[in-house]
């Protein structure tokens, strides 16, 4: 799976992201810090990559329907230290093979995971 892993989160997501087998790119590999959500989400759009993200502003539906991404996750956690954030990434890494990602939003939370989306 494709993904891009957000400014605000710690290279060390994308790395770990890497080591389960998936090709993730942080927003610094690409030259995109401080550009705008929407640039942001169209760059992941073009290179069907899924968007890891703190950003709560990514879980608005109406501003980025899941339908038209690859996928899209935020991590919505009280606790948003490094440690914190890898072990809800490796939560999530088993879910990858069981549940569908393209053209959803996931909201990850400390104790559930919501998923939005599949509408067409």
């Amino acid at each position: 799976m494709l993904f891009k892993v957000d400014e605000n989160l710690h290279s060390d997501a994308a790395e770990l992201l890497r080591e389960a087998g998936h090709d993730a790119m942080t927003v610094f590999d690409q030259g995109l810090r401080g550009r705008a959500d929407r640039q942001i989400a169209d760059v992941c759009r073009n290179e069907q990559r899924v968007i890891v993200t703190l950003d709560l502003d990514f879980s608005d539906i109406r501003e980025f329907p899941p339908a038209d991404y690859a996928g899209i996750i935020v991590l919505r956690l009280l606790d948003q230290s490094r440690p914190s954030i890898l072990r809800a990434l490796e939560q999530v890494l088993p879910l990858l093979t069981v549940e569908p990602l393209e053209g959803y939003l996931w909201i990850l939370e400390e104790n559930r995971m919501r998923i939005r989306g599949g509408e067409t």
